[in-house]
C-alpha cells in the first residue's frame, strides 16, 4: 500500500513560480510510474506529467509543455513538479498519483491517489 502526499501548492502571481512535492510511503513507490493531474472548477481531472520508475520516458500535457517540470528521487520517495511562467489557466486542485506499471501514468491503471493541492494563480 503506497500512500502520498501533497505540498507546496498555494497563491501566486501570474509569470511566478511553484514546486509540489509529493511524498510516497511504501515501498512500491521507487517501481510505479508516477505523475501529476490537476482539476479546475467545474472541469474534468486532466493529466499533466508523468516520469517513469528510473525518472525517465515523461510526457507533459501540451498546455504545460515548456513552463513545467517533472521529476522524482526514489532515494526520499518523492515526486516534484516544478511550475514555471505560471498563468491564470493553471489555477486547480493538484494531485499526485501513482501507477501500477512501472512506465507511465494511465488513469485506467492508477493505483494510488494524494488528496491534492491548491494551486491558485491570480492575473
Amino acid at each position: 500500500q503506497v500512500q502520498l502526499v501533497e505540498s507546496g501548492g498555494g497563491l501566486v502571481q501570474a509569470g511566478g513560480s511553484l514546486k509540489l512535492s509529493c511524498a510516497a510511503s511504501g515501498r512500491a513507490f521507487s517501481s510505479s510510474a508516477m505523475g501529476w493531474f490537476r482539476q479546475a472548477p467545474g472541469k474534468e481531472r486532466e493529466f499533466v506529467a508523468t516520469i517513469n520508475w528510473l525518472g525517465g520516458n515523461i510526457y507533459y500535457a501540451d498546455s504545460v509543455k515548456g513552463r513545467f517540470t517533472i521529476s522524482r528521487d526514489n532515494a526520499k520517495n518523492t515526486v516534484y513538479l516544478q511550475m514555471n511562467s505560471l498563468k491564470p489557466e493553471d489555477t486547480a486542485v493538484y494531485y499526485c498519483a501513482g501507477d501500477r506499471g512501472p512506465f507511465k501514468v494511465s488513469v485506467a491503471s492508477i493505483a494510488y491517489w494524494g488528496q491534492g493541492t491548491q494551486v491558485t494563480v491570480s492575473s
